[in-house]
């Protein structure tokens, strides 16, 4: 089976993130027949998603969710969108866009929804006064919406299938794992590892709820220890409710106790100068980040989460600590610091895990194969 004829939308709150984490599915189900649009707010990656041959749509989909009227406004323009397009498919990435584009298919009647959850975002993870008013509202929602016959729901790893499920409230018969955006395993790459004092490096968003200020104070912690690390933090900042302001990553900057390298093209490049991946972050669908440092061999420090622990496994391919603490944290960071044997070990793990698991030709298959298994041609 083929998906000639198939027209698939994709619907993403960001440019960057399509094209860091769904372009080689697209790739996929273009080569396979599809015509392919994507409709996402574009910044910088527009020409790099055109000059794949997808037709792209800007959208503003404001992923705050504070502003109920351009909000309102955003989720007439997408039923619009759906309404003029016809898609045969509709792949909705993350929360909001799974939320909107989910009501705005109901309303235009799009055969089949793919609604990926790359983690349970900010209304799931805070303990804040907005995220607590909205949660029952957004589950309610999701219970409806996600157990329609035309949806199919991909999730990235078992406890987030569990919550869904036991919940939300969502069919098991609508649920598939597909375990996180796939990683490619030549582009990443072991290398030798590079001279001088270990380096462990974090790249992700600058966000609290990625564990950011823990690790800076587990930075201090090891200073104050004597102990031979540079942490460096490569990543930019977000419009994110959760978003660590500017000013605090100036001033990590100017205290040098982190490196705050910004954001960066070269992810590869930057695991090929560190000595262990760290991501302490509160909870994750499947960090693309550890898959990337997986495949580059290295072993990692990642806090005792939801998808976290899928790629970081205890003693195996690296240490697991308990999230939102420090202490813990620094441990870990020194053990594998003064260990190169053990880091050795632990990164040899890594890779033979990235390559038999979480490989792209691995997630692509599986994602084009639900894409064929719901097209009606």
């Amino acid at each position: 089976m083929t998906l000639a004829g198939c027209k698939i939308l994709y619907l993403v709150s960001e440019d960057w993130y399509f094209c860091s984490h769904r372009l080689p599915i697209a790739r996929a189900a273009r080569d396979a027949g599809a015509e392919v649009v994507v409709a996402t707010r574009v910044r910088e990656h527009g020409a790099a998603i055109e000059a794949e041959g997808f037709r792209l749509i800007p959208i503003e989909l404001d992923r705050s969710g504070r502003n109920p009227l351009h909000d309102a406004a955003t989720l007439a323009s997408i039923i619009g969108l759906y309404r003029r397009e016809c898609p045969d498919i509709t792949h909705h990435v993350a929360l909001k866009p799974a939320l909107y584009g989910s009501i705005a298919a109901c309303f235009t009647r799009v055969p089949a929804m793919i609604n990926a959850f790359a983690g349970m975002g900010f209304v799931f993870i805070s303990d804040g006064l907005f995220a607590r008013t909205v949660r029952p509202i957004v589950k309610t929602a999701l219970r409806f919406l996600l157990n329609r016959p035309s949806s199919s729901v991909i999730v990235q790893n078992p406890d987030d299938y569990d919550l869904f499920v036991g919940t939300v409230g969502v069919s098991r018969q609508r649920m598939s794992i597909i375990r996180g955006s796939g990683v490619d395993t030549d582009h990443f790459h072991p290398t030798d590892a590079p001279k001088g004092p270990p380096i462990a490096v974090c790249v992700t968003r600058m966000l609290w709820d990625k564990g950011i200020g823990e690790l800076v104070a587990a930075a201090h912690l090891l200073r104050q220890r004597g102990t031979a690390l540079t942490i460096r933090l490569v990543g930019a900042g977000d419009d994110n409710p959760a978003a660590i302001p500017a000013a605090t990553l100036d001033q990590w900057k100017a205290e040098g106790v982190v490196e705050v390298a910004g954001a960066s093209d070269d992810i590869a490049g930057e695991c090929a100068r560190a000595h262990i991946a760290v991501l302490p972050s509160y909870r994750e669908g499947l960090p693309k980040s550890l898959l990337e440092a997986a495949a580059a061999g290295l072993p990692m420090v990642a806090t005792d989460v939801p998808g976290c622990r899928e790629i970081c496994q205890h003693e195996k391919t690296g240490l697991l600590v308990p999230a939102r603490t420090s202490e813990p944290l620094a441990d870990a960071l020194q053990s594998l610091a003064e260990d190169p044997a053990r880091r050795d070990a632990y990164g040899k793990a890594a890779r033979a895990l990235a390559e038999s698991a979480f490989a792209e030709t691995v997630i692509v298959a599986q994602t084009i194969s639900l894409y064929e298994k719901r097209y009606v041609g």
